[in-house]
This record gives structure tokens, sequence and C-alpha cells, in this order.
């Protein structure tokens, strides 16, 4: 086993995990980067992670499913480094009205933006016999009723409070927070005039840049005094009414 710390990191293929994967591998960790779907995308991130000179594992898995988190831990007990990091990264964000928003969009968001954070965490947990930190990656609109969102915005928040509940149970050797970001990447559900919009009415006028974002990281990773806290990065979005 090698003294190189392993930071596994969900769906990191692009975006903001791609972000959180590049910040955790210039500070020397090797990587596990976990993806469902972006194939493509996880390889060329792996590619940019190998020219810092570190190991990178990339592991395939739809999390939704509780056998395929159970083979993704399998994967950390082969690899040849000692799991300090978990980041859960992986979320979607489905579309809907309350009154009309189907089970199949309620549970979708349930499953990938709350179950699974949970139940890698608890693998985590079991793996992290010297320590460890484990960072969710929440939603400022946890804090806000986001009409159109309503199952996104609802797991997020419930993402929230595990985080403290996780924080409390597994506390003193293993700390967990969670880092809520704001505006930083305008999605395909956002066009351009709403995203200018949104951006006007924020108290920095600007969007936060994934650097910003996964700099916030790399705080966590430095103060250990840290935990069962939600970080709030978001220009003061928080502060509008």
């Amino acid at each position: 086993m090698s003294d190189q710390p392993l930071a596994l990191v969900t769906g990191a293929a692009h975006r903001l995990g791609k972000a959180f994967v590049l910040a955790l591998a210039r500070k020397g960790y090797a990587i596990l980067l976990h993806y469902r779907t972006s194939e493509v995308q996880a390889s060329a991130t792996a590619t940019e992670i190998r020219t810092l000179g570190v190991p990178v594992f990339l592991s395939q898995a739809d999390l939704t499913d509780p056998k395929k988190i159970k083979s993704l831990f399998e994967l950390v007990d082969k690899v040849p480094h000692p799991l300090k990091v978990l980041v859960n990264s992986a979320a979607i964000m489905p579309v809907g009205d309350a009154r009309t928003l189907s089970l199949q969009d309620w549970d979708a968001a349930f499953n990938l933006n709350l179950r699974a954070p949970f139940l890698c965490a608890q693998e985590a947990a079991r793996r992290m016999t010297n320590g460890g930190l484990i960072v969710n990656i929440t939603d400022v609109g946890a804090r806000k009723s986001w009409s159109r969102y309503p199952s996104y915005s609802v797991s997020k928040a419930g993402l929230e409070a595990l985080t403290k509940i996780l924080a409390r149970a597994l506390a003193p050797s293993i700390r967990v927070n969670a880092i809520a970001p704001g505006l930083v990447l305008q999605s395909d559900l956002v066009s351009q005039d709403e995203w200018n919009r949104l951006i006007e009415r924020l108290p920095l006028k600007r969007a936060a840049t994934v650097e910003e974002i996964a700099s916030t990281l790399e705080f966590l990773l430095r103060n250990e005094y840290i935990t069962g806290q939600t970080l709030m990065i978001d220009g003061g979005y928080s502060l509008l009414g």
C-alpha cells in the first residue's frame, strides 16, 4: 500500500466535478474518477490529471443502484492508496412543477442526490480507518423555494441536513462538510437571457469561476477544525429575498 492518499470524486468527468479532481490532483492525491455516461469527458480529464504526475483510476457506475456503489468501493479496495477524501458531486436536476412532477423524476433526484451520498459516505467511513474528509456538494437552491426544481431543491436541502448528521456520527476521525455553490456554470436548462438576469441580481454582479469553487475544497483540506458546516460560495445570492 502506497503512502499517497486517494481521493474519490463522483460525477467528476466535467463541470465542477472536474474542477474538484484537478484541485485534488494538484495537491498530490491519487484520483479515483467516477462517471456515469460521460466516458469521453472522463478519459480527457484523466489524461489531464496524468500530466500532473499523479495516478488516476476511472470507474463507471450508476450511483442510483446501491449494488453499483458497492462495486465502486470494491475498486477502492483494489487501489494501492488509502482513501482519505470523498467528494459527493454527482447530481441531477429534473425540471417540473410540484403539481405535475412525476414520481420517476422525484425518485431519480433523491436516489442520486441524497441516497447515493449517504451510501458512499457509509462505504468511505469503513475505509477511512486513519481519518478522512467527506465533502457533499449541495447548492444555494437548498435554501430557496425553486418552483421549477422541487425534487432537486428538497434533495439538496436533505443533503445539508445529512452533512450535519454524518459530521456528528463520524467525528472525531472523519470530518464532513458541504460546499453550496451559487451561479457558476450555465446549464442547458437556463436561457442566456435568464442567466444574464440572474447574474445582474447578484450583489457581486458575476458568476463564480470553477477555480473559486474548487478553492473551497482546498480550504477544507487545510483547515482541520471545520466539520458539519455548509460553506456558501454564491456571490451573495443567499442574501436575496
